[in-house]
């Protein structure tokens, strides 16, 4: 291979390695849904099935937002690392130079709210046809289903496969507009984009899922409902394992009360994901990565030392590809 050649198929490698450590922060609007029919939980895409670790959701847990985060990644790590120490000081509450449980999983709460605001923000922004600041219904009909209709009514037949999903959306949308005006301004949409993460929109999540599974109308719902709802036509696949699992599940989270079916709060713990919950386990998971000296505390130091785990920046094994592309061009 001549000098040309192997310049031009160094410099691919480069951009190969540079590639291979791209990571894909999406600014999803969270009202996405489990194969159960539940909300999909802030953390959905932190594992994936088969275990393997995806370290977006712990940089956009810690800086609020998908596009800060994407941002850190290209940043090299003494730039990130100095952006990460602005951060700690306004996460140590007590000044006492220490990230403690406590703060750690109050500023990822804040996190989580700041994240549903950029996600409701980019997507009013998509749907706000006129660029007035809030979105009537027609605008949303014709943003989220390509439907166009007039302001009150739906111009669709009952054939539509959207139709009940627009039903369900209509009443969101009739829950979240506060001031009953017929649009959704900045703040009404976030609870209409994020229903799960709104006290006020719960009653509607929960009349919603008893009309979808409460097929006997008793207004509860059992292991059963539960199961067929998991499973749906997968029924044949599951294990002995999987089953006795989702059984312990039912029995042990779900019902609260002990009396074999699910009501009321019962249910909403079943649909509604716990942000309270996701943001205790991701604290969890910072600090088995992060607290060096077991002290049950984080130093700004141990923070920095593991600001790849916080935040991220530039690849850190940037240098190893580099090393493996001299290693091999120079075998040529």
């Amino acid at each position: 291979m001549n000098l040309k050649m192997r310049l031009i198929f160094v410099l691919f490698l480069v951009n190969v390695a540079r590639g291979a450590v791209v990571h894909s922060h999406t600014n999803e609007i969270n009202k996405e849904r489990e194969a159960d029919g539940a909300f999909s939980p802030r953390d959905h895409g932190h594992f994936s099935e088969s275990g393997e670790h995806h370290s977006e959701f712990d940089h956009e847990a810690i800086l609020g937002s998908h596009k800060e985060a994407e941002e850190y990644d290209n940043l090299p790590p003494e730039e990130a690392k100095k952006r990460l120490k602005i951060l700690l000081v306004k996460m140590d509450l007590n000044r006492d130079g220490n990230i403690d449980r406590r703060e750690l999983k109050a500023w990822i709460l804040r996190s989580f709210k700041m994240l549903s605001e950029e996600e409701a923000r980019e997507r009013l922004e998509d749907a706000d046809e006129d660029n007035d600041g809030r979105i009537t219904w027609k605008e949303y009909l014709s943003d989220n289903y390509g439907i166009e209709s007039d302001e009150n009514t739906l111009d669709i037949s009952e054939e539509n496969e959207h139709l009940q999903l627009i039903e369900d959306d209509k009443r969101m949308w009739q829950a979240a507009d506060k001031n009953r005006d017929g649009l959704l301004d900045s703040t009404e949409w976030i609870a209409f984009s994020h229903p799960e993460e709104h006290p006020d929109m719960l009653p509607v999540i929960l009349e919603q899922t008893l009309r979808e599974k409460d097929k006997d109308g008793d207004g509860v719902i059992s292991f059963q409902v539960v199961l067929i709802e998991y499973v749906g036509d997968r029924g044949t696949e599951l294990s002995k394992e999987s089953l006795l699992e989702m059984k312990t599940k039912f029995d042990e989270t779900l019902d609260k009360n002990k009396d074999g079916k699910l009501e009321g709060a019962e249910i909403l713990s079943w649909v509604v994901p716990s942000n309270e919950e996701i943001a205790q386990e991701e604290v969890d998971h910072l600090f088995a990565h992060s607290d060096d000296d077991h002290d049950d505390s984080l130093s700004f130091e141990e923070v920095l030392e593991h600001h790849d785990v916080f935040v991220g920046s530039e690849a850190t094994d940037y240098g190893d590809h580099l090393h493996n592309i001299h290693q091999f061009t120079d075998e040529l």
